[in-house]
């Protein structure tokens, strides 16, 4: 019953998916009947590529022995060529991700080692992480506000020394752009990941455009089944009972900050009260008094 009321609020608040919901993500990139839509969208962050078709492969890696731990991947897939790609979608912030990304590009590398003779020669590695938050660990400010974060393999001169495993994160928060400042095809897909559940109608700037009229009419929540729904309004619950949680543990860490500063700022200013006390002469009962500090407190002040 719960789910069928949170059912028909979502339907009059919106009319179409939300991608950063893991059902509404893999309805649209996931599926092997739409994998247009994900051909597109990688074509158009990895022009260089050029990916005719894509085969999805079996998210679910296994470790070489039973103690190693496996990894599940959100979408895992191949193109004609055997390059390898990991799209992963994470929506809330969490220590070490950068970390679980490379951990996961190991499996598709390690997958590659045949039997008998082989020239080690690997196919591409590619791990897309679509973050619904922003890195915070940056030293250089023009990196702050942008989108795409792609990390390679370097040497100390700075120059590219393999270009065979590529990482690239992608924070949405960064993408502000509006329809009519749309440049690139990159540009189109993240306006449409980031505003998909906010559309009314069709933005004038997909109409002409059949992968995007096909994507947003798979999108449309009218066109699912009762089962279907369920399933998505039960992601969509979770994912923004994940966002009130850590808003309201940020709001708490930080009033609970202010309220340790303040005491600490009270101490010291107690402490600095007893110094100029006892540097004016006057007796530690009579300090002790003045600032509530106890005297054995005040006798370990060293002026």
């Amino acid at each position: 019953m719960a789910i069928g009321a949170i059912g028909i609020n979502n339907r009059v608040m919106a009319k179409y998916i939300d991608i950063f919901t893991d059902y509404g993500f893999k309805k649209i990139f996931g599926e092997e009947a739409n994998k247009n839509f994900l051909i597109d969208f990688l074509n158009s962050l990895l022009p260089d590529t050029h990916i005719k078709d894509l085969t999805f492969k079996n998210t679910e890696q296994l470790p070489v022995t039973i103690d190693e731990r496996k990894a599940v991947y959100d979408i895992y897939c191949e193109n004609d060529r055997g390059e390898k790609f990991i799209v992963e979608l994470q929506k809330a912030k969490q220590n070490y991700f950068m970390e679980r990304t490379i951990y996961y590009a190991t499996f598709p590398i390690s997958g590659q080692a045949v039997k008998g003779e082989w020239d080690y020669n690997l196919k591409a590695v590619y791990c897309i992480g679509l973050l619904d938050f922003k890195f915070s660990d940056y030293t250089n400010e023009r990196e702050i506000g942008e989108v795409v974060h792609t990390h390679t393999i370097k040497n100390q001169h700075n120059r590219q020394v393999y270009d065979k495993l590529t990482f690239i994160y992608l924070e949405m928060p960064n993408f502000n752009k509006k329809e009519d400042e749309l440049e690139t095809r990159l540009d189109q897909w993240l306006y449409f990941i980031k505003n998909l559940e906010t559309f009314d109608v069709i933005p004038e700037i997909f109409k002409n455009q059949v992968v995007f009229k096909e994507a947003i009419e798979k999108a449309e929540l009218s066109r699912m089944s009762e089962d279907a729904l369920a399933a998505y309004y039960v992601g969509l619950k979770s994912y923004r009972d994940n966002i009130a949680t850590n808003k309201t543990a940020k709001e708490e860490g930080l009033k609970e900050g202010e309220e340790k500063g303040i005491k600490i700022g009270e101490a010291n200013k107690q402490w600095e009260m007893a110094k100029n006390c006892l540097k004016n002469g006057l007796s530690i009962e009579m300090t002790s008094k003045i600032t509530g500090l106890n005297e054995d407190e005040i006798r370990n002040i060293t002026l």
